[in-house]
């Protein structure tokens, strides 16, 4: 009997289910608190709570295990991630400012050299070696990985490969080259992938191998894989080197689950987690591939994934009260740790915080909120109010009134949280629902004094924001579906088939759609309404999802194992590696293809072709055996791109696709 491992990490739980290969059928599932900073807790709680309490299965029987995660979406949707450095080559000022590539880099730096190529993948000039040697000898403390961006390097690798041996050389740190991550035009957009990706490797190789050491000491020697963006399994091993691939490896998953899990071919599927919400179009049983590559937050990626829409709002979602007459709620994008689930982690200091902030009125925020540290250790490379700041938390946990000091402390804690080196605790969604009954297994105690306190505080009208702590958690709720009927209709809008005047976000919002959605009486009566059901996935689906299909007058299926559709998915999906090359032609009679060692010129087209197909056949066949696969399945996908020139027909450039597929192969239990 060969049985599939489930794991997937998520920003709040780590869950796991054990899948019979032959039957189809789940045979045990649990959740364990994800860990942080280390993740190998979380991991090994879930992967032992499965194995001990599902009768009849031992770690031999485990013959596959399967790595999804949210880490590295939620990482970039909160801003968060490791210091990384940006190498741009022969790349113009104007550049480096496009594809938000500025607010990508923060405070990082960035070192712009000459060099790069034309089109046609000719030099333009040489790489300017000495500057980027000495600009790698002054760079900050606490850099974690560099990023190399090279003009036209799809069509000529040679500076960003040049550039990465040098950066290895000089500082031994691990090095994302442009090229390997896309092979499309678009210089500051693959610069800005490449970056995205050097910040996520040092937290997905702590991922990794927290769950390969958890692996080893349950004697688990099956191969690992891990979920990509698009729903494809890799094994971890290239993962470790491209970790930007996993960003909406979650939600892929959870694609793959709600399908499993429901049967459905045509629905929209959404996805509640601790920090995000993500929300997908299943079309004939399969989810869309996004044509503009990945977004996540406010960056806009050359990651194949699927066509997903992923919001900053979950379970664990700050609360913020919005100012002006009209006050209200809004919820996200940041994720703060629930009080009622730092109460139940922290008792000796959240408890009483909480008591002697109910015994004044108004009591401050920041007497009732708490800085958590994710470190043991002083990291390095912190500027010096942040360094102050850690070091002050190496003793733990602790108000937010006793850790800063001085109003211009604060800017120095807003960045160790968009880090990821701090997380905050608040009033949530999660907290709401304890006190409502909607939800269990935190202080439901400590929920109802976050409740009371955040009703106490006045709004820019200046009444109290609830009458009570019950009727403040309602609030919450509440703002949860209007929230999340505002992701399924843009979702919705997005994938409609017709033409619409205004973007999907302004049509979900128009006054029109939510007077329809009201079911207003009136001279004039408007009626919408969802036109396929909504799978509803995660583990707090259950408690929010119920008035979201009232609201959108739709079917709301919420499956029996809705809270681990993650983990499942992770287990039911096959390798699929892609390759793309180009041929272009820039002159009559002249083809130049653009392969793995440069660009090669030749005099006839199908000559170019086959050398082309050659390349990237055996790319992606190398990725695919890499990858797990013991016999690769390639297939190839071909786009010409031709003009008319004097009544003739002149190919201008092709474009090619390889793709190696096929089952990971499993170990023998």
């Amino acid at each position: 009997m060969a049985i599939f491992l489930g794991v997937d990490t998520g920003g709040t739980y780590t869950d796991a289910v054990l899948l019979d290969e032959a039957t189809q059928q789940v045979l045990g599932k649990a959740k364990s608190l994800t860990s942080r900073p280390d993740l190998a807790h979380g991991i090994g709680g879930a992967i032992d709570a499965v194995l001990d309490t599902t009768p009849g299965i031992r770690a031999g029987d485990v013959a596959m295990v399967s790595l999804s995660t949210t880490l590295a979406t939620n990482a970039l949707v909160e801003g968060q991630g490791s210091r990384a450095a940006l190498v741009m080559i022969g790349f113009e000022t104007g550049d480096r400012g496009r594809a938000s590539l500025t607010e990508a880099l923060g405070e990082d730096p960035m070192i712009a050299i000459g060099g790069g190529h034309q089109h046609s993948g000719a030099e333009v000039a040489p790489l300017d070696r000495a500057a980027l040697e000495a600009a790698l000898d002054s760079l900050p403390r606490g850099i974690s990985a560099v990023a190399v961006a090279a003009q036209f390097a799809t069509r000529n690798p040679a500076h960003e490969q040049a550039a990465r041996a040098i950066i290895r050389e000089r500082t031994g740190l691990p090095v994302t080259c442009s090229h390997e991550l896309s092979a499309a035009l678009n210089g500051p957009k693959r610069a800005l992938t490449a970056l995205l990706n050097a910040r996520l490797i040092a937290m997905i190789d702590r991922l990794i191998a927290a769950c390969e050491h958890h692996l080893a000491h349950r004697q688990i020697t099956a191969p690992l894989m891990v979920v990509r963006g698009d729903g494809a399994l890799v094994s971890a091993a290239l993962v470790r080197e491209r970790p930007i691939e996993t960003i909406l490896s979650g939600p892929a998953a959870s694609i793959a689950g709600a399908s499993w899990l429901t049967g459905l071919k045509d629905a929209l599927v959404s996805d509640i987690g601790g920090t995000t919400t993500d929300v997908c179009l299943l079309r004939d049983g399969k989810p869309a591939i996004d044509p503009l590559g990945a977004r996540v937050g406010q960056f806009r990626t050359m990651v194949e994934a699927v066509a997903m829409r992923t919001t900053g709002l979950g379970g664990d979602s700050d609360v913020q009260v919005l100012d002006g007459l009209s006050g209200g709620l809004r919820l996200g994008p940041r994720r703060v740790m629930p009080l009622s689930l730092a109460a139940a982690s922290y008792p000796e200091l959240v408890l009483p915080a909480l008591d002697a902030a109910l015994a004044r009125d108004p009591a401050s925020d920041d007497s009732w909120r708490f800085a958590i540290p994710l470190f043991t250790t002083l990291p390095d490379g912190l500027p010096g109010r942040d360094a102050a700041l850690a070091e002050r938390l190496l003793a733990g946990p602790q108000r937010l009134s006793d850790l800063i000091r001085a109003r211009i402390e604060a800017p120095a804690l807003t960045r160790l949280v968009q880090r990821g080196l701090v997380l905050l605790s608040g009033p949530t969604p999660s907290d709401a629902a304890h006190v409502l009954g909607q939800q269990t297994g935190w202080d439901a105690g400590a929920a109802l004094k976050a409740m009371t306190l955040l009703s106490r505080r006045r709004g820019g009208n200046g009444n109290r924001l609830a009458p009570s702590p019950q009727a403040m958690a309602q609030a919450i709720i509440d703002q949860v579906t209007r929230q999340t009927v505002e992701c399924l209709l843009e979702a919705a809008f997005a994938e409609d088939d017709r033409h619409w005047a205004l973007p999907p976000e302004d049509l979900a919002r128009h006054p029109l759609t939510q007077t329809a959605l009201d079911r207003a009486p009136g001279l004039i009566r408007f009626e919408a309404r969802l036109g396929v059901p909504v799978v509803g996935l995660g583990a707090s689906a259950g408690c929010y999802y119920g008035a979201v299909g009232t609201r959108l007058d739709c079917d709301m299926v919420v499956p029996e194992h809705a809270g681990v559709a993650n983990a499942i998915g992770a287990v039911v999906g096959q390798v699929a590696m892609k390759v793309e090359g180009q041929v272009t032609s820039p002159a009559p009679g002249e083809f130049i293809a653009h392969l793995t060692a440069g660009p090669v010129r030749f005099g006839d087209v199908d000559a170019a072709v086959a050398a082309l197909t050659q390349d990237v056949g055996q790319q992606a066949k190398t990725r695919a055996l890499r990858a797990g696969v013991e016999t690769p399945r390639l297939s190839f996908e071909r786009d010409d791109i031709a003009a008319e020139v004097e009544g003739q027909r002149m190919v201008i450039e092709v474009r090619l696709r390889a793709s190696a597929t096929g089952r990971p192969r499993i170990a023998t239990p």
